[in-house]
């Protein structure tokens, strides 16, 4: 159940108005741990022909082979329509498929039956994403990839590419600043939301200067596990996971070791891993398990998801050597206060007076940020 509380905190959907619903892909095969098997997926797919193709795509009420759509912002495929492809695949990009599980997409607007084009228009290298998880214990996650969670609204840290205009109340930044006698940053803020948030999406803000600075480090922290910045952590010497055995060609089971603090994928081995990191859920899902699942569990013959690596691959070792690495160093990070969040001292209540609340209602519709023509269905332009 969620948290009741008593002290005027200001939801988060107020802090940061503008939210997107998630992606809905309405088919699982573009999407795989590795970019390789997308193109071999596409590959098949071309060669199919009439019904064929139709059946291996998957169609949907939203989607068929005979959709008319745009491009994806940003993206370069195709906009013919399926049934007449030809070609090469759309480039894979990374994305947010599961908490925690970085795979693959064919960024193909034919292939999503919700693609959310306001969020693709507004991804960049200075974008950071929250995640709503349903988790009462991790109720968000941050991500600088597109993320794929089903589970609920997304909200981008800014409305436009290149890191400008803070997803934010207008004057809340103003407001922190006067009680604080310091202005945060749009990422302090965001720190402070992750670190701070509650089960039912309120988020408890102080005027303590020594509190805020706690809670903002603690959140950067967070913050920088989950989105890494191409910097790889580490745990201490000693603490370090590495390969003890062999991972096999085709692993099909995963089981730990408690009293071992080891991984055993088959007859491979694992160690050291932390019970911490065996033990995250998200929305009582073990990560680690669902991580495996998705790369080893059998899909049904003759689909697209079939098409998968024959072997395990080198770089699926590396990705899970880092992610056992970052749930451990997650469970470490310690938020300055015991038990509940704070008592918010800067309420919704004091934020409505100063004219922060209610947020006006363009705050929470996407910023215009087209510059440019993005191509229609059949090789048109629009300009939206």
């Amino acid at each position: 159940m969620p948290c009741v509380t008593h002290d005027d905190a200001p939801p988060l959907a107020d802090l940061m108005p503008w939210s997107v619903a998630p992606l809905r892909l309405g088919r699982t095969w573009p999407t795989a741990p590795d970019p390789a098997s997308l193109k071999a997926r596409w590959d098949a797919l071309l060669k199919a022909e009439g019904p064929d193709r139709t059946v291996l795509f998957q169609p949907t009420r939203a989607r068929t082979p005979h959709s008319a759509v745009g491009q994806l912002p940003g993206q370069s495929s195709d906009t013919r329509r399926l049934a007449r492809a030809e070609g090469r695949c759309a480039e894979p990009v990374r994305v947010l498929a599961a908490p925690f599980d970085e795979q693959w997409l064919i960024p193909d607007h034919r292939l999503i039956d919700a693609a959310r084009p306001e969020l693709w228009r507004v991804a960049d290298a200075r974008q950071v994403f929250t995640v709503e998880t349903g988790d009462a214990d991790a109720p968000l996650l941050a991500t600088p990839l597109l993320p794929l969670l089903r589970a609920g609204r997304v909200r981008p840290l800014h409305r436009r590419p290149g890191g400008t205009e803070p997803n934010l109340a207008p004057g809340l930044l103003d407001h922190l600043s006067a009680r604080l006698g310091d202005r945060p940053t749009a990422t302090d803020v965001l720190a402070w939301i992750l670190a701070a948030v509650r089960a039912d999406l309120t988020v408890p803000l102080t005027d303590d200067r020594e509190l805020w600075s706690a809670g903002v480090e603690s959140g950067r922290r967070m913050l920088w596990l989950m989105c890494r910045d191409g910097e790889r952590p580490k745990l201490p010497g000693g603490r370090r996971p590495y390969v003890r055995a062999p991972l096999p060609d085709r692993p099909v089971a995963l089981r730990y070791d408690r009293d071992e603090e080891t991984l055993h994928i088959d007859e491979g081995r694992v160690s050291p891993v932390p019970p911490q990191a065996w033990d995250h859920q998200v929305a009582g899902v073990r990560v680690l398990e669902a991580w495996f699942a998705v790369r080893t569990a059998p899909a049904e013959p003759g689909t697209l998801a079939a098409i998968r690596p024959a072997a395990w691959p080198q770089s699926w070792t590396s990705e899970l050597l880092e992610l056992i690495t970052v749930l451990a160093l997650l469970a470490e990070v310690r938020r300055p206060w015991s038990g509940s969040p704070p008592t918010s001292t800067v309420t919704a209540a004091e934020l409505r007076r100063a004219g922060v609340l209610p947020v006006p209602e363009s705050s929470r519709r996407p910023a215009s940020v087209l510059d440019h023509q993005e191509e229609g269905p059949d090789g048109q332009f629009a300009l939206l």
